[in-house]
């Protein structure tokens, strides 16, 4: 009697010893599969000139959108870890009649459910299809930032230059102002004109000091594209009068073929037909097999036992979501379609508007402005030596203003444009503000 009992205690050690050492052996593959976290080169911002490089360089390290993009497919390898592991044993244990030890009959059983109909491969492959996803996600994201800091880096640059220009303005304006002075002073015009002189010298003042909170303006949302909302730089170096790279027919039909946006939707598509290839697995019952051993005091011996248990699928067939997931991967090659349509709309709009401000571009800094400048400069001269009534010099120094007004719109426009283009397509290593324009 004391072998038999000691038989099916030593049965229910090892039944149980397997369960530890597998799970175990499980915990430790999982573990160490594990993704560690990359390693970024940490670069600091610069306290003199920031170049478009470094921008791009702080930001797609120290972003946090970027950064939030990058966790989510840290964690959707954890998915696909998951995916993969087999389904854990089960360890039972029933006693019958627990009032009379004598006819007391104790049973252990270790069970292991056995997956059918390939189930392990299908979700490991839903898994890695959600993994393509999120990597796509995440490509996008840094083509977004790459775009964002672009436009940002072109609009401080832009904003330094007006500066730049409000302050030559001023001191035009003020030279004229002086001249009206002596020119009332000794006599010759009215002191109205004067005023209107004291006036244009005050607009122009208006308009540095607009220019002025444009910058601050603009360099802080620079520096909030790798969450500082202090900028330490104190200057951005670039050139503005370098206008982006007009791309041919051929190349922007390559790169579309490749655009991030094109390819998530394409692994969306994936991922809903691999979901629907998953339910259709589950369609397959499992099999259960178990494993025990049963002691009877009564009989004074211990008996195997062995069972193999799988559901009739009977009533629930899974229909519902095999249908569900059906319909769904029928929506995301229907969105797939659309997402190619409306990049290949954006990116025509984009292109025809960007050969459009560069022709703009070109004609107001090769013409326009040096003509306006010029015809200032005569004017203002002119009515220092008597020869030009000072609404002439208005007149020419609103025209001179909307001219540079204009010339620097067209080049912020420019560049956002040309960004936003390379957002959609994908953007390369080049650096636009040091890059010449390609004919």
């Amino acid at each position: 009697m004391y072998s038999k009992k000691n038989a099916a205690g030593l049965v229910c050690r090892t039944l149980f010893g397997l369960t530890v050492f597998a799970s175990a052996h499980l915990a430790a593959q999982t573990f160490d599969a594990l993704p560690t976290a990359p390693s970024h080169a940490l670069t600091r911002e610069p306290g003199t000139s920031l170049t478009l490089p470094a921008a791009i360089d702080l930001a797609l390290a120290f972003n946090p959108e970027l950064s939030a993009a990058a966790n989510e497919v840290r964690a959707v390898d954890g998915a696909v870890i998951q995916a993969g592991i087999v389904p854990n044993p089960e360890i039972s244990t029933s006693v019958e009649d627990t009032q009379n030890k004598a006819t007391r009959t104790t049973t252990i059983q270790l069970s292991q459910r056995i997956e059918l109909g390939g189930k392990r491969a299908a979700r490991i492959a839903s898994a890695e299809r959600s993994r393509d996803v999120a990597t796509a996600d995440l490509a996008a994201k840094r083509l977004d930032v790459r775009a964002s800091v672009t436009g940002a880096f072109f609009d401080v640059l832009v904003a330094q230059e007006r500066i730049q220009q409000a302050e030559d303005l001023l001191g035009l304006a003020r030279r004229v102002s002086l001249a009206a002075s002596r020119r009332v002073s000794a006599g010759k015009i009215s002191p109205v004109e004067e005023t209107k002189a004291r006036v244009a010298e005050a607009s122009a003042l208006v308009e540095l000091n607009q220019a002025q909170r444009e910058l601050v303006v603009a360099r802080k949302r620079l520096a909030a594209s790798w969450g500082s909302s202090n900028p330490r730089f104190a200057r951005v170096e670039g050139r503005t009068d370098l206008l982006p790279a007009l791309l041919s027919s051929e190349e922007i039909a390559q790169r579309l073929g490749a655009s991030p946006a094109l390819l998530r939707a394409r692994h969306e598509a994936d991922r809903f037909s691999a979901l629907a290839d998953l339910e259709r697995t589950r369609r397959v019952p499992d099999l259960t097999v178990s494993l025990g051993s049963k002691m009877a005091e009564e009989l004074g011996r211990s008996q195997t036992v062995v069972g193999v248990s799988i559901p009739f699928p009977l009533f629930d067939r899974n229909q519902g979501n095999v249908l569900e997931a059906l319909r769904r991967a029928d929506k995301a090659r229907d969105e797939l379609s659309a997402t190619e349509v409306r990049l290949r709309a954006d990116v025509t709009q984009n292109e025809e508007r960007l050969k459009a401000l560069v022709v703009e571009a070109e004609t107001l800094q090769g013409e326009i402005v040096p003509g306006a400048r010029s015809a200032y400069e005569a004017a203002s001269k002119g009515f220092e030596l008597g020869k030009f009534s000072f609404l002439e010099v208005l007149d020419a120094q609103r025209t001179f203003f909307q001219a540079r007004a204009q010339y620097l719109r067209s080049l912020s426009d420019a560049h956002r444009t040309a960004a936003e283009l390379e957002r959609v397509l994908g953007s390369g290593d080049s650096d636009p503000s040091a890059a010449p324009r390609r004919p």
